[in-house]
């Protein structure tokens, strides 16, 4: 008889990598993935424990399960990721319902617990956090022209309104080779572009050879027949060399679209949340980036609120955005995470950081607006992803565009599933560019 599982992936590209090698792991031990929990032996709910929002999203997804299992709808409940990693001691005492729970460092244990809660038993795992990565294969869920590729796992960055390095372990890079085997196994099967991904690329090597890598990996990475695009996220500011701003220049197959996380502009603030440079040393890198790497598209994180920001510094962080101009902003209100030294530090109240994160994307709006609008009359390589069934276009991104968090490309064109077109921009409207296949 046919076992059956439903998998719900919460959280982070990387979080969605250790879903993958889940579904890699289940399906050679002879498990079924199936579209919808409900009928299912088991639900594996792969969950984000980062900030409050996040583990509120987690929290309603295991209580859904909860209630089907409850109602003789679904078999068993196993609970993964970051909120198992950082209540590890009291998860499964708070939501009885849930049968298995597997840390940040044992999901390579996933069989072991699926056979577990098909035998009606109960099971915890919760292996080093700071052990070597495991490479286990995976199961490509998104595409099929592109792929995330997982360098490094873990952070020692310890910014202080962080938990990630308390819930995922210490920075720990995966061997070189082990990287470009799996992206020639992704090349192989169709994957033109790879978004390399970690909580710190930039500093990708330096606890294996001493030495940040990153560059190097570029040039191997290019050198993979089927590659077309290699998008970076995400590179800390205190990081970058001058080898690593070369290669991204003249490397035709890295995408000039850089994910650099900032959160603040303010010296004080930067200092007190223990980010590495000042002000100006990010001001400067900016302008170095722009000069170097023509065409180049700069993204960044922001956070509003955080201690220490009183008017002035708030102040400070507008001028900065509307004189940087940078072209994608996440701005996010601050979080204060419980075990962080931030939750201890006086802060403004919740309305009023989202009042400041809320003007800051006013003050975005017409910079990004401006920036596609510059693109119409141009053609822009897109790549296609499928076609929207109201409009009848076909919708892809640009280089310009990382998916889930930027915009797309619709157009008129006839395409199959991962090519590459060339696209005249005819329109740019609500955060989205119109065009024509050439």
């Amino acid at each position: 008889m046919e076992k059956t599982f439903a998998m719900i992936s919460l959280g982070c590209a990387k979080n969605l990598v250790n879903s993958e090698q889940m579904l890699y792991l289940l399906s050679e031990a002879g498990y079924v993935l199936v579209p919808e929990p409900e009928g299912a032996d088991f639900a594996v709910v792969n969950t984000c424990g980062f900030i409050d929002a996040a583990k509120s999203e987690a929290i309603d997804a295991i209580l859904e399960m909860a209630a089907l299992k409850k109602a003789g709808r679904l078999g068993g409940l196993i609970v993964t990721g970051c909120l198992s990693e950082r209540y590890q001691d009291s998860i499964l005492a708070e939501l009885p319902e849930i049968d298995a729970v597997l840390g940040v460092g044992s999901f390579g244990d996933i069989v072991k617990a699926a056979d577990a809660v098909m035998a009606g038993n109960k099971l915890a795992c919760f292996a080093d956090n700071s052990a070597p990565v495991e490479e286990i294969p995976r199961v490509v869920s998104t595409g099929p022209a592109w792929a995330y590729l997982r360098i490094a796992e873990g952070c020692n960055n310890f910014c202080a309104f962080c938990a990630i390095p308390y819930i995922r372990g210490r920075y720990r890079s995966r061997p070189m080779e082990a990287v470009l085997e799996e992206a020639r196994d992704l090349a192989a099967h169709g994957v033109k572009e790879l978004i390399v991904i970690a909580q710190d690329i930039t500093r990708y090597g330096v606890d294996l050879c001493g030495k940040r890598c990153l560059a190097q990996l570029c040039r191997e990475l290019a050198k993979i027949e089927g590659v077309e695009w290699i998008r970076l996220h995400y590179l800390y500011p205190d990081q970058f060399d001058d080898e690593l701003i070369d290669e991204i220049a003249r490397n035709d197959k890295v995408v000039k679209y850089l994910d650099i996380p900032i959160q603040h502009i303010n010296d004080g603030i930067l200092r007190r949340m223990n980010r590495k440079g000042t002000g100006d040393e990010i001001r400067a890198l900016f302008r170095t980036l722009r000069e170097r790497i023509p065409g180049l598209v700069l993204r960044t994180s922001l956070i509003a609120g955080l201690p220490g920001e009183g008017e002035a510094e708030f102040e400070e962080l507008c001028d900065f955005l509307k004189e940087a101009r940078i072209e994608r902003v996440g701005v996010f209100p601050f979080s204060p995470e419980e075990g962080t030294p931030a939750a201890a530090m006086e802060h403004v109240d919740e309305e009023t950081a989202q009042r400041r994160a809320e003007l800051l994307m006013e003050l975005q709006a017409p910079i990004m607006d401006a920036f596609l609008e510059g693109f119409v009359g141009k053609t822009l390589t897109v790549l296609y992803l499928y076609r929207d069934e109201e409009s009848g276009l076909c919708v892809g991104r640009s280089y310009a565009d990382s998916p889930d968090i930027d915009g797309l490309v619709f157009f008129e064109g006839s395409c199959a599933e991962g090519d590459m077109v060339p696209v005249r921009i005819t329109a740019a409207e609500d955060g989205l560019l119109y065009g024509e296949e050439v």
